[in-house]
């Protein structure tokens, strides 16, 4: 019964530590405190969003630097903690753009469910909040995936596609321009083909490099009206 009573107790200490971890800094301020110190220079553009964004940054960070880019993006993440670092991370920066990829964890439940209006409605506030401050939106579409490895129960594949339609919509009404990755990363089954995803959810190098660089620069050249001069780097010839 002490046996009992003391494994029990342990359970509540690791479960309270671990609520009380979270507490201390559950949108991650933490994650680009030092790193946010240390930008010194207007960007041209601001990446917000989730792993997706911070996979970018993290494979192909000559990218980022050469083209005056900050990447802000945190695995995992949904759009409401997106929305409370927003200010931290994006607009301290006042970049002339900012480039918003969010979505895939509300609808993957990480923070439990949320209604897909709720989500457009974080990320019309990110929105909302960057044209308040002068800043450039480039709007993009939820990137495909057909399986949520960490979420199997969910059936991602109609859930993207209605949230994107309906940030397709809002972007539209509003004049933001709509980056709509969806159409040139997905394969037969909704999710990004195996030659540029080991999950289908999660980008490779080749696919950063190959599809989404070009888009994403002819999107913030057009944005911010400047002659085609932002870069990319193709994929070497194998």
């Amino acid at each position: 019964m002490k046996r009992l009573f003391l494994t029990a107790l342990t359970c509540i200490i690791a479960l309270s530590a671990v609520a009380q971890d979270k507490k201390k800094d559950w949108a991650q301020f933490g994650r680009y405190e030092k790193a946010n110190t240390q930008v010194t220079t207007r960007p041209d553009a601001v990446f917000m969003g989730n792993s997706i964004t911070d996979g970018w940054a993290s494979q192909d960070p000559e990218f980022f630097k050469q083209n005056n880019f900050v990447g802000r993006g945190i695995g995992g993440q949904t759009s409401s903690e997106m929305l409370v670092r927003f200010r931290r991370d994006v607009i301290d920066h006042n970049p002339k753009c900012v480039v918003i990829l969010a979505g895939t964890n509300d609808i993957a439940q990480n923070n439990g469910y949320i209604k897909p209006e709720n989500t457009l409605g974080n990320i019309i506030s990110m929105c909302e909040l960057a044209k308040a401050n002068g800043i450039k939106v480039v709007l993009c579409s939820i990137t495909p995936t057909s399986v949520f490895r960490w979420r199997r129960e969910v059936n991602p594949v109609p859930l993207i596609a209605e949230l994107n339609k309906m940030i397709e919509a809002y972007a539209k009404e509003n004049g933001i321009y709509f980056l709509n990755y969806h159409p040139a990363l997905t394969d037969e089954k909704g999710g990004i083909p195996e030659k540029w995803s080991n999950d289908t959810c999660h980008p490779n190098l080749e696919c950063y490099r190959t599809i989404m660089e070009p888009m994403v620069c002819e999107a913030i050249d057009k944005v911010l009206k400047t002659p085609k001069k932002k870069l990319h780097k193709p994929m070497p010839v194998k």
